[in-house]
């Protein structure tokens, strides 16, 4: 008997002493990958890039996570820190109504942004039957008119539109879009992407696709930028493969990831590249805060302030 109990305290105490290890790591993973930086305000000749993943809005369910309704809770707040980021260029990553019906009318989240912010135009996106619009680049048009646009697909067959990854798992791709300035003429070349978050395999072979795509437009002495969700954190072998194309990383550390409760469990992992030609003027910052109550989404928005060299 007196065994018996023995061994029931010690179990006790090796419960108490994992919660208390676990506890504390959450504590300095939270504390490490929280956002002490404010956001700028914004100089007057200043590029102020954006990338933020909205995750997709689940058009055939009318309650629960991600459904039609939880978008009506979730709009305003997202059109707020759209507001507040007040970005020349914001890359989206799953702005997508997702339903059997993939018509390009159904995109929700695009056409409501729109609507609230009139001062953007979206680029990356046109007739569903051959542009995937899941991933628009929104500009300001106060700054930036349209020159071009295009897509292709993490595939095999990357100008096949929507054909699968690598291992055959859901399409994933990066849209892109070239836009000039109205007052310099300098024309800016930003490509927008959102990688497979469950296969490595398919990340890197994504990721070397983007690479070689990229390389003839810096090759050709482009001002280019490489933004969105790339499932990876900063210095992976996915960041390496960029980087030897000439591109530099913003150096984003803090949680972009949140799991749409504000826990900063673990370093960014969605990223702004950018070539030779651009020069980073403050620190960059991930907007880790609430909009009317309310988290918007599951990623915090990425913003980084430039100056054109």
């Amino acid at each position: 008997m007196k065994r018996t109990k023995s061994i029931f305290i010690t179990l006790v105490k090796l419960c108490v002493l994992v919660v208390i290890i676990f506890s504390m790591i959450f504590v300095f993973q939270t504390y490490k990958n929280t956002n002490r930086v404010a956001l700028h305000e914004k100089q007057k000749d200043v590029l102020r890039v954006a990338t933020y993943n909205v995750h997709y809005i689940r058009a055939g369910v009318q309650t629960g996570p991600w459904s039609v309704s939880d978008w009506d809770r979730r709009k305003e707040p997202m059109s707020l820190a759209i507001q507040k980021i007040d970005a020349d260029i914001i890359g989206f990553q799953e702005m997508e109504s997702f339903s059997r019906d993939d018509a390009d009318n159904k995109n929700l989240t695009r056409d409501y942004l729109l609507q609230k912010n009139p001062r953007y135009s979206a680029g990356a996106i046109g007739d569903t039957q051959d542009f995937p619009s899941t991933q628009p680049i929104f500009y300001n048009t106060e700054k930036f008119k349209l020159l071009d646009q295009g897509w292709f697909f993490f595939s095999d067959t990357p100008d096949s539109i929507y054909s699968r990854t690598f291992n055959g798992s859901y399409p994933a791709f990066a849209s892109w879009i070239q836009i000039q300035n109205n007052e310099t003429d300098n024309v800016l070349r930003v490509v927008n992407i959102h990688t497979d978050f469950a296969s490595s395999e398919n990340r890197t072979k994504s990721i070397e696709l983007v690479a070689s795509r990229v390389r003839p437009w810096i090759q050709n002495n482009e001002t280019v930028l490489v933004m969105g969700d790339f499932n990876a954190r900063l210095g992976s072998s996915l960041h390496k493969i960029i980087e030897e194309e000439g591109l530099v990383f913003s150096p984003i550390r803090s949680a972009t990831y949140h799991f749409n409760k504000g826990l900063n469990l673990f370093g960014a992992i969605d990223h702004v590249a950018f070539s030779k030609e651009l020069e980073i003027v403050s620190e960059p910052v991930v907007l880790q805060e609430k909009f009317a109550g309310e988290w918007p989404t599951d990623h915090y928005p990425v913003v980084v302030d430039f100056k054109v060299r």
